[in-house]
């Protein structure tokens, strides 16, 4: 794996599950208190990280468990697809809150401050000694973003970019030719619902897994089971009629 990562966090990760305890903008459990909630119990189940979003947010974690935290930001901007720590400002706020480890989505897409991505890294890790986790969609990404001096690479975006719409399910392909091609630690996160994909991941060499929709969406959960019912096969009948 390259660079020894054990003080800064990283290695703290390796061969475990990251939790992303994050809720949509519109549900009840969008409350820093949840949040902090969520992330008690993935420490006390055994989790070895947290994800989650916003500087409120990262605050009531930070001071709720000890575990690494992976900090991001979305913020959206008009003409502009990166939302997952769009700008170095997103950056500067992630890292100030309390996360040790900084998402960003770095794609080639272009941002909303116009910076280059390799200058938002670079910024990042000479102003706030962030250690960066670079999220991406494709091989090629993820080895620009090593490059750029990202510090571990994760498979976030892979699916949700033009260059990766196609592909469904866990990157589990992206994942195997960034663990041959990448001296980055590899961490497997994206559309990963059972605990078999868990284990398939760490076969092909994930430094680490994150889960969010199936643990901590309590909303993707509940829509699964009522589709189950002969209420919701009625109610969609009704529908299309």
């Amino acid at each position: 794996m390259g660079t020894d990562h054990k003080s800064d966090g990283i290695g703290k990760l390796e061969g475990g599950l990251i939790v992303s305890c994050q809720a949509p903008a519109d549900s009840p459990l969008d409350h820093p208190q949840v949040i902090a909630a969520f992330a008690q119990v993935a420490e006390r189940q055994g989790a070895v990280g947290v994800r989650i979003e916003g500087k409120r947010n990262i605050r009531a974690v930070r001071a709720a468990i000890g575990l690494p935290i992976i900090g991001i930001e979305k913020r959206q901007f008009p003409g502009f697809p990166v939302y997952i720590t769009p700008t170095l400002e997103s950056v500067r706020r992630v890292s100030g809150a309390g996360a040790g480890i900084v998402a960003l989505d770095c794609t080639g897409r272009p941002r909303p401050d116009k910076r280059p991505l390799y200058e938002i890294i670079k910024a990042a890790k000479r102003e706030n000694q962030a250690v960066v986790m670079a999220d991406v969609s494709t091989l090629e990404e993820g080895l620009a973003a090593e490059e750029f001096g990202a510090d571990i690479i994760a498979t976030t975006l892979h699916g949700y970019t033009e260059e990766s719409h196609n592909s469904h399910g866990p990157a589990f392909e992206l994942l195997r030719n960034l663990v041959l091609k990448a001296r980055l630690p590899v961490v497997l996160e994206g559309r990963i619902h059972t605990p078999d994909q868990v284990r398939k991941a760490f076969e092909l060499g994930a430094h680490a897994v994150v889960v969010g929709t199936a643990i901590t969406n309590a909303e993707w959960l509940t829509r699964r089971f009522v589709e189950a019912t002969p209420w919701a096969l009625q109610k969609a009948r009704t529908s299309e009629k």
